[in-house]
């Protein structure tokens, strides 16, 4: 269980560092509903050389492999519960790093999904 959470705290880290990337990179292009066509389809040309967006897609590259890993030897049931753990994590990074408003009732309700990752991960320890 040991391997499995450290690998899940690494994938979870990498992914969420990568949201944060991917969405100062996304913000600095404009908000996509309101453009055109054409505006739409220079975004995505610049995009591809934002480096905002070139690393936040390779550390999401990162988390999907380290996922794929886990999911080789972990049982989905106590894997994809500790996913959960990224809602802490990308909540932390976003109030951190791209002064997001976490509201008390926000924190609260990621507190308690955490208390539920525990119980998960405290019953795949007893069996």
């Amino acid at each position: 269980m040991l391997k499995t959470l450290t690998v899940m705290l690494i994938a979870i880290t990498a992914g969420a560092v990568g949201d944060i990337f991917l969405t100062q990179g996304m913000k600095g292009g404009g908000d996509l509903s309101t453009m055109t066509f054409r505006q739409i389809t220079a975004t995505a040309i610049d995009a591809l050389t934002n480096w905002r967006l070139v690393l936040g897609t390779a550390l999401q590259a990162v988390y999907f492999g380290l996922w794929l890993a886990v999911l080789s030897w972990e049982d989905l049931s106590v894997a994809l519960p500790l996913q959960a753990l990224s809602y802490l994590v990308v909540a932390f990074l976003a109030q951190c790093y791209l002064g997001e408003n976490v509201t008390g009732i926000r924190w609260t309700g990621i507190c308690l999904i955490c208390i539920g990752v525990a119980l998960v991960t405290r019953s795949s320890v007893v069996q």
